[in-house]
């Protein structure tokens, strides 16, 4: 054999055992020798770190129970009250029956001055709008699309009344909160603002300006609220909006599009816990302390099949929201414990402190024998 055909041969056979080796191809990446950062957990930058979180979350944390403390709560508990003691042995059947007076009259005391704007919410305890069939009960494209109104793919059992389609379809918009408020303060009424209460992108993207209600709780079982199918047409005159009614001697109507029923709009947002807040209004007065504020509601709406209950709240804001001491007593919690192991850390360093990188503490050096 020729010593270019030896060559040769040999070549081959090296290329073949690197096709068949399982070595990876030498990189800087795959064997992580590019250059990197790798800081030494030495015992004084361990405690600095440790100091520096403790000093940043503390105040933090005092910040936000301050600014949680600040906001004024009143809420109200009514679903007991409000049935009436001889219905109080079977209370499905009160608030199923729909001839029954659901009227209620209930009386909240304002123990602390309350800046405007109060938010009113109704609170819901032990209703699971996180279901996985409840929550996929509702079709998006119905909701955001006039032309795909018979769109009703997901919504059973809610998707057909009387053979005809249901908009908006699913058991989310059927189950839709129908009790009703009405605050007087000194025998004045005071005006709940239902407008900008839900998401701007959920009513610009979520819920179509040309999409109406058709069929909506026309079936043999009503599950809440009715939709306003028609709304009275209001046109601006000498510097105020005034019902047609008041300009022509008649009243006039426009159909009302989803986009506009925000109810729905916050309703149809589902909430993760079984306990949970949907606004319900704002009033835009501010309320003294002493004030006593009449509510006459309607308890229409039925949490006594699954045992659950029915609150109302009003409540101030402040730049953290809502009234939550769980974030204030978290950041607490975390820089307590960052400044404890930091001076625990600092009491070893300096009691029993040790040369770094000492090779006599690893493990085959304090026992050589292997025992």
């Amino acid at each position: 054999m020729s010593s270019s055909s030896a060559a040769a041969f040999g070549s081959a056979d090296s290329t073949a055992a690197r096709r068949n080796t399982k070595r990876p191809k030498y990189s800087k990446f795959t064997q992580q020798e590019l250059p990197a950062c790798k800081p030494i957990l030495t015992p004084r930058a361990v405690i600095s770190v440790f100091l520096l979180v403790s000093v940043v979350f503390v105040p933090v944390g005092v910040a936000s129970l301050l600014a949680s403390r600040k906001v004024v709560e009143i809420i109200h508990r009514y679903d007991a009250e409000c049935i009436p003691q001889s219905n109080s042995s079977d209370k499905v059947a009160y608030i199923q029956n729909p001839s029954a007076d659901k009227t209620c009259n209930i009386t909240l005391n304002v123990h602390k001055h309350m800046k405007s704007p109060i938010h009113v919410y109704y609170q819901l305890d032990n209703f699971y709008q996180n279901h996985r069939r409840y929550v996929k009960s509702r079709n998006d494209e119905q909701l955001r699309d006039s032309e795909k109104w018979d769109s009703t793919s997901g919504c059973k059992p809610e998707d057909m009344a009387n053979g005809k389609p249901i908009v908006p379809c699913g058991l989310i918009a059927w189950s839709l909160f129908n009790d009703t408020y009405i605050f007087s303060r000194n025998n004045k009424n005071l005006t709940v603002n239902k407008k900008g209460i839900s998401w701007k992108s959920d009513r610009d993207h979520k819920f179509g300006k040309d999409v109406f209600p058709k069929n909506f709780q026309n079936g043999s079982i009503i599950g809440g609220a009715r939709l306003n199918d028609s709304i009275p047409v209001s046109i601006y005159v000498n510097n105020n909006y005034q019902c047609m009614y008041e300009i022509y001697g008649s009243p006039l109507f426009f159909y009302e599009q989803l986009s506009q029923q925000e109810d729905l709009i916050v309703w149809m947002r589902t909430a993760a816990l079984p306990t949970f807040r949907k606004l319900y209004g704002k009033i835009e007065v501010d309320l003294n302390e002493g004030d006593t504020i009449s509510v006459i509601l309607k308890n229409n709406y039925n949490t006594y099949s699954f045992s659950g209950k029915k609150k109302l709240v009003l409540s101030t804001t402040g730049w953290l929201g809502g009234k939550n001491d769980f974030l204030g007593i978290a950041y607490l919690t975390v820089g307590g414990l960052c400044f404890f192991l930091a001076m625990a850390f600092t009491i070893i360093y300096f009691v029993k402190p040790r040369q770094l990188g000492d090779p006599s503490y690893l493990s085959w050096n304090r026992n050589p024998g292997g025992h």
